[in-house]
């Protein structure tokens, strides 16, 4: 359930930054009149969301790593395109792929270091300083 989790709060930070409806944080910034202290507020919220989930991202799967997922997540994504389940003339679509994309690889991130453990029986620990 711990991935499921994790895939489910990286689409939604993902999909509340943009997605092709009218239900976005950028669709409605750039559409609302006035309203800068809210806009400001609601940006700062997810830029701090992002740092946080990118920083266990990148210290679970490094930069390699994310190339790694996002270049599986496009294949798969081609695999559909060819079977004729995606239509890249619909971009609504489309973007929806890209944003399940994008999603994934911030859950592998996030949960990496937890399936790591799983299959190798290791841990992981990190230098205290005074130890």
């Amino acid at each position: 359930m711990g991935f499921v989790l994790r895939l489910i709060v990286s689409f939604a930070l993902v999909a509340a930054t943009w997605n092709p409806t009218a239900f976005s944080f950028v669709r409605w910034a750039m559409d609302t009149p006035g309203q800068v202290p809210l806009k400001v507020l609601g940006g700062l919220v997810l830029l701090a969301l992002y740092v946080v989930v990118l920083t266990a991202v990148l210290r679970g799967i490094g930069v390699l790593g994310v190339i790694l997922v996002l270049g599986v997540t496009a294949a798969a994504a081609w695999v559909l395109v060819d079977w004729g389940w995606l239509r890249l003339d619909n971009p609504g679509a489309v973007a929806w792929v890209a944003i399940l994309a994008l999603s994934l690889v911030l859950a592998v991130g996030m949960y990496w270091g937890i399936l790591w453990r799983r299959l190798t029986g290791q841990v992981e620990t990190e230098d205290q300083p005074g130890t």
